[in-house]
């Protein structure tokens, strides 16, 4: 924890020097002692400190001084810290300003200078007040700050990201929130440039990238090798379950994730039937204990880190990344997972992350306090999530196109909902168009069995409409379905031949793809089960078959690196 601050002021060196030596001597194991040579430093240092979010407990600051007198520097540092106190050192002559000081800066006391000793003139006064300070103190919160509108696209995406990557922020909507507005004047940052990150160094990033944020965050987004036993594309439940297994077994084990580990389960606010967790967990939880297991184990996580090609060169599968490094693997697992389907009515693209709002019920919950949400899906995915807003929203309204939950929803989240009374299911429901300038104000919705249409006021809508695979970077390389899926094992053998350019003198492995040493698991592959503790197995499962094709594998050694990189 930060220790608080004492700062003294004074324009007189040798004064200075002695009010410091004497804070230092009783106040230095609890408090940190700064000093200043005038009011406009010490007014400089303020403004430092409170961009840093660092806590001031007292002011001790000489009255006369050229330039700026020491009430009109307290009368200035008061709307930075009004909270600290304040004592002004004074000469026998200075009394009349003192005492006027009290009723027009609320100076708490006054000393006359000299103090010695300072065990009888100086420490019990300010041992005093600080006693008084602490009790009214609460301990600043020292992780990131994040200060932006409420529904800018871009303070979503930077709040997203950051807690789906498990690092603490603190969100300031400088519409609503002093603090928030007081830091965007303090940074003097342009009103376009928003949102800010101030993190706890006070070192502030404008509007940043998210590989911008990981780099500050000592985020690895670069490899060590330029070769490995294997390299896995994905961080959802199938990639991590593979890294814990494959690290764990002494390969060389490399996992690429392009936005944060957890994947689409990631998102999910609670998890209630995963093995093992009688009480639930959610998909941050899950999350957090993978990637420490997989890291304790030694595997290597590029993040953020996209796959953007693959090539087969030289018995190596080479996957391209963004920043066109090149990694070669001997063997290669897709479990690059699925995102969110992209609703495709009026308004959707330009609200997006300014009320319309993909997954991402966890980063927006108290956003929506005391509001009225939508939800769009009738999946689990949607289920969790209308249990998790029901905590937030004054009104949780579900939107499925069918005629009921029950088809498509595990039967204990449709329990649930049944039982919450600020969840409603509208059936027979699709969204027509959203509107809002330049947020979302309301929904147009269709209703199948009347053939109607209506428009509700909402202030947020969540969708879970589907998925769709990220697959792009495959083309040409591996064969997946007409939607995009990778097939594997038997699907690309569907007429019990071997895959067209299949180099190996067997079968292909259930989990294989088409390339021999390329595997597919979780939700990328087709006919995939939909499940998060399916997708786990899939992981665990395909690094057993990874073994076996590395020890019938006939590749160069490790340390020749192919062309490029």
């Amino acid at each position: 924890m930060k220790k608080p601050i004492i700062l003294a002021v004074d324009d007189e060196p040798a004064v200075l020097a002695a009010v410091a030596r004497d804070l230092r001597r009783r106040y230095g194991a609890e408090y940190s002692i700064l000093k200043a040579a005038s009011g406009d430093a010490a007014l400089e240092a303020l403004r430092e400190l409170k961009v840093a979010d660092e806590p001031v407990a007292l002011l001790v600051v000489d009255q006369r001084m050229p330039g700026m007198s020491g009430v009109e520097l307290i009368a200035e540092a008061i709307r930075l810290y009004p909270d600290a106190r304040r004592v002004l050192l004074t000469a026998y002559s200075d009394t009349d300003a003192a005492i006027r000081a009290i009723n027009e800066v609320r100076l708490d006391h006054y000393l006359m200078k000299p103090w010695d000793p300072p065990e009888e003139r100086l420490y019990p006064v300010l041992t005093d007040l600080l006693d008084d300070w602490r009790a009214h103190w609460q301990p600043p919160f020292e992780g990131v700050r994040v200060a932006g509108h409420r529904w800018s696209s871009e303070g979503h995406r930077i709040r997203d990201y950051l807690a789906r990557n498990l690092i603490p922020y603190r969100w300031l909507d400088v519409e609503d929130d002093e603090e928030g507005r007081q830091l965007v004047e303090l940074t003097a940052v342009d009103a376009a440039a928003l949102p800010i990150v101030v993190f706890p160094d006070g070192t502030q990033l404008d509007r940043p990238s998210n590989a911008a944020l990981a780099a500050h965050m000592g985020f690895q987004t670069r490899a060590e090798s330029k070769v490995y036993d294997l390299v896995i594309v994905g961080a959802g439940p199938a990639g991590l379950a593979a890294a814990v297994y494959g690290a764990s077994e002494g390969l060389g084990t490399l996992l690429v994730e392009c936005e944060a580990p957890g994947g689409q389960a990631g998102l999910s606010s609670r998890i209630e039937n995963y093995l093992g967790f009688p009480v639930g967990l959610s998909g941050n939880d899950l999350a957090r204990r993978a990637v420490a297991q997989a890291k304790r184990f030694g595997t290597e996580i590029l993040t953020p880190a996209r796959a953007v090609g693959l090539e087969i060169r030289d018995g190596y599968r080479v996957v391209k990344l963004e920043d066109d490094t090149e990694i070669a693997a001997q063997a290669l697992l897709i479990a690059t997972g699925v995102s969110y389907r992209m609703l495709d009515v009026p308004g959707a693209d330009r609200l997006a992350g300014a009320g319309v709002f993909y997954g991402a019920a966890i980063t927006e919950a108290f956003a929506v306090r005391d509001k009225d949400v939508f939800i769009v899906g009738g999946g689990n995915s949607a289920g969790q999530a209308a249990m998790y807003l029901s905590g937030f929203a004054t009104n949780v309204t579900i939107l499925v196109r069918g005629r009921s939950l029950a088809s498509s929803m595990s039967s204990y989240l449709v329990a649930q909902i049944d039982e919450t009374p600020n969840i409603s299911v509208r059936t027979s429901t699709a969204v027509t168009e959203v509107e809002g300038e330049p947020w979302l104000e309301s929904i147009q919705v269709w209703n199948s069995s009347t053939n109607t249409t209506e428009t509700l006021p909402a202030h947020a809508l969540f969708v879970f409409i589907g998925a769709v695979p990220k697959t792009d970077w495959l083309s040409g390389v591996v064969e997946c379905d007409g939607r995009g899926f990778v097939l594997c094992g038997p699907a690309v053998m569907p007429d019990g031949k071997r895959p067209r350019g299949w180099t190996a003198p067997r079968d292909p492995f259930w989990l294989e793809t088409g390339v021999p040493g390329v595997f597919a698991a979780g939700d990328v592959r087709h006919r995939s089960t939909k499940r998060i503790a399916a997708a786990v197995g899939e992981g665990a499962m395909a690094v057993t078959f990874i073994h076996q094709h590395l020890s019938g594998a006939v590749l160069a050694p490790r340390s020749l690196a192919p062309a490029g990189g």
